[in-house]
């Protein structure tokens, strides 16, 4: 595997190491090639997800914690300088064996530092039953990008205040339940983060590629869609009906539709499962027009929707649309 490399080192926006991930897919030539990361108090969520639904704004405002969100499925996630972010890039394609293949490999690195990890769910690395990484992935053509976090320290504060909605919970109730559910690297570690991230980077790859000015010039020109109000607020669309549900291994889903006399008019469906299809044009295009009934969405969509929300079956889908 190819370890990337910057010309500088500078903390930059986490905006830019979503765009870099982009870069290195589309423009460096190795089948599998990785790098860490680390921002300054960030908050980043999933794809389909609200921003109101998973950040508080204010919260994050007075303390100074900026927003982005990225092009991969999955949860809320806050990250600052005290832990890492890896970025892998592969060209194989399979969603299932690539992202498996990471996340055994992340173990694997983990274990040869003594630390008992296992992975879990859909997307977790553990320490006993505390989760110490949370992961992501999406496609584009030719390749799939994992990346995810990897929880040496953090700030709890913050990271409790900026992903819980004000009034949901008490801030120290917070803080205690997410300690019951996290856990830091640092303590199972002898080792600083810097030779943690050292050990990682020579352990995983065997050659090193430094990108050069104008690879960074171009990856501060991608980095613009990532900066965009509209890309990281999203649409807002006209609905009348919001439908929400949890579905075991594919995560929380949230159907916000548009209906005018028993018929759909639109379909946005938000939430932190794992996107590996084509959602807009593909899936919730197909419902456009249709009556808000069981029996004829049935007959509109393919048999097969799990190829394009991971896990999601079809009678899933219709059930949240239609109780």
């Amino acid at each position: 595997m190819v370890y990337i490399a910057l010309p500088n080192y500078q903390t930059r926006r986490l905006s830019f190491y979503l765009a870099m991930e982009e870069y290195v897919a589309r423009h460096v030539k190795a089948d599998d090639c990785f790098f860490m990361w680390q921002v300054e108090p960030s908050v980043i969520f999933g794809r389909n997800q609200l921003i109101e639904n998973e950040v508080n704004l204010d919260f994050c405002r007075r303390h100074h914690i900026q927003t982005y969100r990225r092009k991969s499925g999955g949860g809320c996630v806050y990250a600052d300088m005290n832990n890492v972010m890896f970025s892998y890039i592969t060209n194989e394609e399979q969603v299932g064996f690539t992202f498996n293949r990471y996340i055994n490999m992340i173990v694997l690195m983990l274990q040869k530092l003594g630390v008992d990890a296992s992975p879990s769910g859909r997307n977790d690395v553990m320490i006993g039953n505390r989760k110490v990484s949370g992961n992501a992935f999406y496609k584009i053509p030719g390749h799939s990008i994992v990346h995810g976090t990897m929880l040496y320290d953090t700030d709890l504060l913050n990271m409790v205040g900026s992903i819980t909605p004000p009034g949901e919970k008490l801030m120290s109730k917070g803080i205690k339940s997410v300690h019951q559910r996290v856990t830091f690297l640092k303590d199972y570690l002898d080792i600083s983060l810097p030779e943690f991230k050292d050990f990682v980077h020579h352990h995983l790859c065997e050659e090193d590629l430094t990108l050069n000015e104008e690879d960074v010039r171009q990856i501060e020109q991608t980095e613009q869609e990532y900066l965009s109000d509209e890309f990281i607020y999203g649409k807002n669309p006209h609905y009348t009906l919001i439908k929400k549900r949890h579905i075991e291994n594919v995560g929380g889903l949230e159907a916000r539709i548009e209906v005018k006399n028993g018929i759909i008019k639109s379909v946005n469906l938000m939430g932190d499962f794992f996107l590996i299809g084509d959602l807009d044009n593909g899936l919730l295009h197909k419902l456009k027009d249709v009556p808000l009934e069981a029996g004829a969405i049935s007959r509109l969509l393919p048999d097969r929707i799990d190829d394009i929300i991971l896990n999601l079956m079809k009678t899933d889908l219709i059930d949240l649309l239609t109780e």
